[in-house]
């Protein structure tokens, strides 16, 4: 399979589970959408627990999420904040804790310069045995600074399309 047929039915698929992942399935997603012009993201609004992921402007998949128990504007190690601004994303691994693990490249070279601290920040998925519906792991934040989602699927979606389309994330 050619690189380019490879890759164009790496998007089909993906397609196809994002579309059967959404949490807001009967919803059309909402214009505008913060996803940029250009590019490959991972946008995630945190005053409004969500998630983006979109392609060269257009947004393909949208998840709800949780985030650090101590709010957002991580600084320092232990703070139970997750990081605002743009990140590399690493590759997705497994989690034996929260099935799949994206790591967060943070603190950027910067913020480490200014004293920002900590480590392990990535994107997961809800711990293992507790998925929503029947446990709200979107309902309130609860991590450590990571951004979780309520269900594997979600993770599972949002890996594939970080496998595929390296993307950045941009948190604010």
């Amino acid at each position: 399979m050619s690189r380019l047929s490879s890759r164009a039915g790496h998007a089909l698929a993906l397609a196809a589970l994002v579309w059967a992942a959404r949490d807001t399935a009967d919803e059309p997603i909402p214009a505008p959408s913060p996803c940029p012009e250009r590019g490959n993201v991972v946008a995630v609004i945190a005053r409004r627990h969500e998630l983006w992921l979109c392609r060269d402007g257009a947004a393909v998949g949208r998840f709800q999420v949780a985030m650090g128990r101590g709010g957002v504007d991580k600084r320092s190690k232990g703070d139970g904040r997750t990081p605002l601004g743009t990140y590399t994303l690493g590759s997705p691994r497994p989690s034996a804790r929260y099935g799949l693990f994206i790591p967060i490249d943070y603190p950027t070279p910067d913020q480490a310069a200014s004293g920002f601290t900590g480590s392990s920040v990535g994107i997961h998925g809800p711990p293992r045995g507790l998925t929503e519906p029947e446990y709200p792991t979107t309902g309130v934040d609860w991590t450590q600074g990571c951004i979780a989602t309520g269900m594997d699927t979600d993770i599972g979606a949002i890996a594939e399309f970080v496998r595929t389309w390296q993307p950045v994330l941009v948190v604010h």
